[in-house]
């Protein structure tokens, strides 16, 4: 027996997969192979495999009959612009991807070796779920994993990418990951399908409705980035990671060439309408500030009155928070303090610098806010910033109203720098609510109330509505013309490069989840 020639027999046996059948069928639908994904995710030639041979070892229900070496999943390490990554790609062509023992083994072996080795791990997800002739050791399976996720969480970054279905239990490992990518009209995710759905509470609904990349990163905002087809997604993780380092003990890549057009330092000064109760679009600020074409966006089509991605000031990686009055005016929500929070957690564990645009005029309010838990939700934002330790500069371009002004990276919560532009405004809350509650009696005795509130709402903005009270305690570092921006926070964030904070010694805070 030529044992050199059994050997590559069995490694294209693997990479057949379900076979030719199900390859074809899987690209009918719109939808790469397993090993098709991580070719165009890793950088040409870098891909070594791990467990390639492995099979499940079930006898129950016929299974013994139908093995296929790699057992329904490829993994293995290799590296994305040159750097390490680990990686799992599901294989739907083999038991339509469906997790047993040997399946999840596979992935947590994978797992444990990103965590010892301090390198990114990305699952390409695409599978029916638990292989149910296995019973419950396939659901012991997905616990493993999870708890590797959530060890995991904080110390390497995590990207899931679900490429196909994704249901049941198996949702909750990209639940536990800091990004999901969903791609369109190839993918879903959801606990229970619709089926189920119906059963239960007699709603009629498609899977795409229930749980596609659309509903999750509009509805639920369990998706933070959508795209158009595989090949797309895969390009997105590969620019994702730019952003990030490898692990929790070091800084992200510095590319060493940026560009910065010079125009936009006189664009900057006319964003803002002169009427400042006009919205404006916070991002035309933010990339009148970062290096050109650097901005990453996270979330888009969620909780759209807060923008929140990544970004480079020359070079350097940094991420950005911003209320965007575009959308509801820029208050903040639950769904914005939710979206803000776990950015700025992410941002925080990974050493990289914040950057705050502040415009925002309050929390939203209503009985749908506070029954639905405004006050735990909007805490969520206030802690992410309260604990992070990585450099923080903000920048108040108009409104900063009451509590909103304190969440919003504020100095009292232990922002580094925070500036504010002439056309800040920074009080409890806006001219005229305030006028109407402080000269209440004599706007009612005056023989004209509506010339008096008039008079009393200008005299409280010209007391209040002005970023020099709070320059005036401290409370505001300098107060800056809007195309000075961008030197400001260049020079903040050099003079913060060896920042260095010691929280109190704990296991771990108890965040308002």
């Amino acid at each position: 027996m030529d044992r050199n020639k059994d050997l590559l027999e069995r490694r294209e046996a693997s990479k057949l997969g379900g076979g030719e059948k199900r390859i074809e069928r899987q690209h009918s639908q719109g939808k790469l192979t397993a090993r098709e994904r991580v070719t165009l995710l890793l950088d040409e030639g870098s891909f070594n495999e791990i467990g390639q041979f492995v099979e499940h070892r079930s006898t129950s229900f016929g299974l013994e009959k139908n093995k296929v070496p790699g057992d329904g999943v490829v993994t293995g390490f290799g590296t994305i612009h040159g750097r390490l990554v680990y990686v799992f790609s599901q294989d739907f062509t083999v038991l339509g991807g469906s997790l047993s023992e040997t399946h999840a083994a596979k992935i947590c072996t994978v797992m444990d070796m990103a965590m010892k080795n301090g390198a990114p791990l990305i699952g390409l997800n695409d599978s029916g779920g638990a292989r149910i002739q296995e019973g419950v050791v396939s659901l012991a399976g997905y616990a493993d994993i999870f708890f590797r996720n959530t060890r995991a969480s904080g110390v390497i970054p995590q990207i899931s990418v679900i490429m196909g279905p994704c249901a049941g239990g198996a949702v909750y490992s990209p639940a536990l990951t800091d990004f999901v990518v969903m791609v369109e009209d190839t993918s879903y995710m959801f606990v229970t399908g619709p089926n189920v759905v119906k059963t239960v509470t007699h709603e009629e609904v498609t899977s795409e409705d229930l749980g596609g990349a659309k509903a999750h990163a509009e509805k639920s905002g369990v998706n933070h980035f959508t795209a158009g087809n595989d090949v797309e997604a895969l390009k997105e993780v590969r620019d994702l990671l730019t952003y990030m380092p490898q692990n929790a003990n070091e800084l992200a890549p510095s590319p060493s060439i940026f560009e910065f057009n010079k125009s936009k330092l006189e664009t900057i000064k006319g964003v803002l309408p002169d009427n400042n109760l006009l919205p404006y679009d916070i991002r035309k600020v933010v990339e009148c500030v970062i290096d050109d074409n650097s901005f990453r966006e996270v979330h888009e089509d969620f909780a759209k009155n807060i923008v929140v991605g990544f970004a480079r000031v020359e070079g350097r990686t940094i991420g950005v928070v911003a209320n965007q009055p575009m959308a509801l005016a820029g208050v903040l929500d639950i769904n914005s303090s939710r979206k803000g929070g776990r950015f700025v957690r992410f941002c925080d564990a990974f050493n990289i610098p914040l950057l705050v645009f502040e415009d925002v005029p309050g929390f939203l309010p209503g009985t749908d806010q506070e029954w639905n838990g405004i006050i735990s939700n909007g805490a969520k934002l206030l802690y992410a910033f309260s604990e992070a330790t990585v450099p923080r500069i903000t920048v108040i371009t108009r409104k900063a109203y009451g509590g909103a002004f304190d969440v919003m990276n504020s100095k009292s919560i232990g922002a580094d720098l925070n500036f504010a532009w002439p056309t800040a405004e920074i009080a409890v809350m806006g001219a005229k609510g305030a006028a109407e509650i402080i000269f209440k009696h004599e706007i009612s005795g005056a023989d004209d109330p509506e010339a008096k509130w008039l008079e009393k709402e200008a005299e409280y903005a010209e007391m209040f509505a002005n970023p020099y009270r709070a320059a005036e305690r401290g409370i505001i570092d300098d107060v800056i013309l809007p195309e000075e921006t961008r030197a400001k926070v260049i020079a903040g964030f050099k003079m913060l490069e060896n920042k260095a904070e010691v929280l109190p010694k704990k296991k771990h805070g108890n965040i308002p989840l």
